[in-house]
């Protein structure tokens, strides 16, 4: 069909180029036969430009399906904090056990030895406490377990997310308070403790400094 149109102005140009004088008729005929001429290329173009709009349209639909289904207002205002207070639990419990232990070695260290029953009877109720004490294990283990439960929470909705957009990582520091971040834990080897299997262990250092 375009072709056909764009024959049909060729011949039309052609036909006003071997006239001597041209009229209005002549030139309107020009006109209509271009204007049926790019109307199919228009046609075209318009179809062409509105299906990458709906593909556009559909892209951004299944984004914001997408940002619905990563709930990152749930996040933000319930899984998170939840996990931090779990995890201040944890610190305080922790903390209060060690005291108590400590303040019971301490006692049994520093107690009278020279009544046998006081000092027995000392022995077995700070024994009491500490045991009391490590007692705070079974609840560290159940707020730990929630905060494992959050992270894989939020690791999944982030992981269909990101394969949802088709997003990729971009090198480097997010943000300038976490490049500060790395950078002094970089300068100041802040590489924690190793996990088990890792690291040098304490045998190997006492055959070294053994020789």
């Amino acid at each position: 069909m375009a072709s056909q149109s764009h024959a049909a102005v060729r011949a039309a140009a052609d036909g006003l180029s071997e006239k001597d004088d041209i009229s209005l008729v002549d030139v309107l005929t020009l006109a209509e036969a271009s204007i049926r001429s790019m109307k199919s290329f228009i046609d075209s173009l318009d179809s062409k430009v509105y299906d990458e709009f709906r593909e556009i349209a559909q892209y951004i639909q299944k984004t914001k399906s997408e940002i619905g289904h990563l709930q990152a207002n749930d996040l933000r205002s319930k899984h998170i904090p939840e996990a931090g207070h779990e995890l201040g639990a944890v610190v305080s419990s922790t903390e209060e056990a060690t005291t108590k232990i400590m303040e019971c070695a301490e006692a049994i260290l520093e107690a009278d030895t020279s009544d046998a029953d006081a000092y027995q009877q000392l022995v077995n109720d700070k024994v009491m406490i500490i045991f009391e004490a490590c007692s705070f294990q079974d609840l560290t283990g159940q707020r730990i377990a929630k905060v494992v439960e959050t992270l894989e929470h939020i690791e999944a909705r982030v992981t269909r997310f990101a394969a949802a957009i088709g997003a990729e990582d971009i090198q480097g520091d997010a943000s300038e308070k976490e490049k500060k971040r790395n950078k002094r834990k970089k300068d100041l080897i802040l590489n924690g403790p190793a996990k088990k299997g890792e690291g040098v262990s304490q045998d190997d250092i006492d055959a070294l400094l053994n020789g």
